[in-house]
This record gives structure tokens, C-alpha cells and sequence, in this order.
């Protein structure tokens, strides 16, 4: 099982604020052509099932998640219940950190193919971080990705105002 995992930081915005932006996935698409469609199927305030199609390595990959999303504690977790991945789960974790907000996002990913593993695992994990941070840096208008230069560098080397990151397919 591999693991991805980004930091990023948002200035000037409270953390409830951060988790009803981040909670909007439907928005997705707008901000990297990485995910080419996120549907949403509400079933509460507190759950949702989404469905995902994002273009990786020539193809797409495809999964329906269960979304849960407590205000509270301001973590939103999802897990795969069919699609692509042999497993997928994962949080999205909102925190404040003075007039900032923190957004951590982690992910457990496993395509179930333990011959290409080592190919296709590191791509995906980079491809989840640096897509991840193009959708929290467009949802709030910029963000910094803390901790993770390769994936600062990546981010910035993309015109800020093109939502497309052709160099992950």
C-alpha cells in the first residue's frame, strides 16, 4: 500500500471557511484537468457517495467513494466502495495555525497489481500531490504547499491562470 500526503497553507481564511471549499468536490475539475469529472450524490450533511474519473497514464481511472465529512473536528475522510484501486481511502484534515489554515491531505492507495507497483505507484502518488495541491491552491485563490519542494516547484512551474497540468498524464 502506498501513501500520499500533502501540506498546504491558506492564508487569512478560518478553517470552517476551508472545509466547506474543500468540501465542494464537484469543483474539482475546475482546477486541474488532471480530473476530468467528479458527480455527487448527497445523502446527508454528514455523508455523501462521489464519483471520480481522472486521466492517468493514457487512461482513466474510475471510483465511487463514500464521503464523510465531520464539521466538528473538521475532517472529511473517503473510501473507495467500487472502482479502480484494489484500495483507496483517505482524510482531508483542516486545522488552524494562528490567522492560517492548515490542509493536510492523506491518502492510502493500492492498484492491486503488485507486478507494476513500482512503476505505477510513485507516479500516482506524485500525480495525487501535485493535483491536490493545484485544486486547494485554485479553490482559495493561492495556498502554499508546505514541506514538499518537489511538489512546491511542480505547482509553481504551471501558468497560475491555466488550469491544465498536461506533464501528470
Amino acid at each position: 500500500m502506498r501513501n500520499a500526503e500533502v501540506l498546504l497553507r491558506v492564508d487569512g481564511v478560518e478553517p470552517e471557511a476551508a472545509f466547506d471549499r474543500i468540501h465542494d468536490f464537484a469543483r474539482y475539475p475546475e482546477f486541474t484537468d488532471v480530473v476530468r469529472s467528479v458527480t455527487v450524490h448527497e445523502i446527508s450533511d454528514e455523508e455523501e457517495t462521489s464519483d471520480w474519473e481522472v486521466y492517468f497514464r493514457n487512461g482513466i481511472l474510475r471510483w465511487t467513494e463514500a464521503d464523510r465529512f465531520d464539521r466538528g473536528t473538521l475532517v472529511i475522510s473517503f473510501e473507495q466502495i467500487d472502482g479502480d484501486f484494489a484500495e483507496f481511502s483517505g482524510t482531508w484534515r483542516i486545522s488552524a495555525e494562528g490567522a492560517d489554515t492548515l490542509v493536510a491531505f492523506s491518502a492510502d492507495f493500492d492498484f492491486g497489481i503488485p507486478s507494476l507497483a513500482g512503476i505505477l505507484d510513485p507516479v500516482a502518488q506524485r500525480v495525487f500531490k501535485e493535483t491536490i495541491a493545484r485544486v486547494v491552491i485554485g479553490l482559495f485563490g493561492g495556498a502554499t504547499v508546505v514541506g514538499d519542494e518537489a511538489v512546491a516547484r511542480a505547482v509553481a512551474a504551471v501558468d497560475g491562470s491555466a488550469p491544465s497540468a498536461p506533464a501528470l498524464r
